[in-house]
């Protein structure tokens, strides 16, 4: 296989974007390389094939429960003919492309680029660093057509409500979200159900929503989605912008 690494050497973050009005210049450029990080991602994850997504921490080592049950995930999804895509780090997102990776599977990973450097984990072959997390939240979500939610921290958390959202307000449909893990997820679907209870959210907002410990289960569920609800195209070999596969 072929290893595609993003090799760009990216300056320290500037968070001056997020102190109020500037500049019309300055929000002219600052739009400017939005669209530009964009169009990066476009061109690079056009053709690397349907994807499902698995999210979890990255402070998970090689010998941990969850880091042994993402690498099989990894592994299941290459065997449906999938790509694994994660968040490019190390913990879960590595257990999941190493998987992929070892099993001859596609492996990709959409890293962001953070004060404590966090590198591409070495089992992608298709890597991009983000600067903008709401870029990188889009591309994660675009090229997807299922999540894995391991247990983590407040970016996983992040993900998987605002999957939530865009599942609940129509924005995406038919989109397959597996929490695994039942006692690290206990107490988050019991407050999902406080709400629903009080209605806040309907209860048909969790229908796709499937809390397990069981990875039969959980690759039945999204298998049971995509081939009921999808059905994958061939796209051309040049793009617009003349990318190849």
């Amino acid at each position: 296989m072929t290893m595609e690494k993003d090799t760009r050497i990216i300056p320290p973050k500037q968070h001056v974007y997020l102190e109020g009005p500037k500049s019309r210049s300055y929000e002219l450029g600052f739009a400017w390389k939005v669209f530009m990080e964009f169009i990066r991602g476009f061109r690079t994850l056009h053709f690397v094939g349907p994807c499902i997504t698995v999210f979890g921490s990255s402070r998970f080592k090689e010998t941990d429960f969850f880091y042994e049950k993402a690498r099989e995930f990894g592994k299941r999804i290459a065997g449906i003919g999938f790509t694994t895509m994660t968040g490019g780090g190390p913990g879960i997102m590595e257990a999941a492309n190493r998987g992929a990776f070892e099993s001859g599977g596609m492996s990709v990973g959409c890293n962001i680029q953070l004060p404590f450097e966090q590198k591409a984990n070495p089992y992608v072959q298709t890597a991009l660093t983000f600067e903008h997390f709401f870029v990188r939240k889009t591309m994660l979500v675009k090229y997807s057509y299922a999540f894995v939610i391991m247990p983590g921290g407040f970016g996983t958390m992040d993900e998987f409500f605002e999957t939530i959202t865009l599942v609940q307000t129509k924005t995406i449909s038919q989109f397959p979200i597996v929490l695994f893990g039942k006692d690290y997820y206990k107490d988050l679907m019991e407050t999902i159900e406080v709400m629903a209870k009080h209605g806040t959210i309907a209860i048909e907002d969790m229908k796709l929503v499937l809390l397990t410990d069981d990875l039969n289960e959980a690759m039945d569920h999204i298998r049971t989605y995509i081939t009921t609800n999808y059905k994958v195209r061939p796209r051309k070999r040049f793009w617009w912008l003349f990318e190849k596969r």
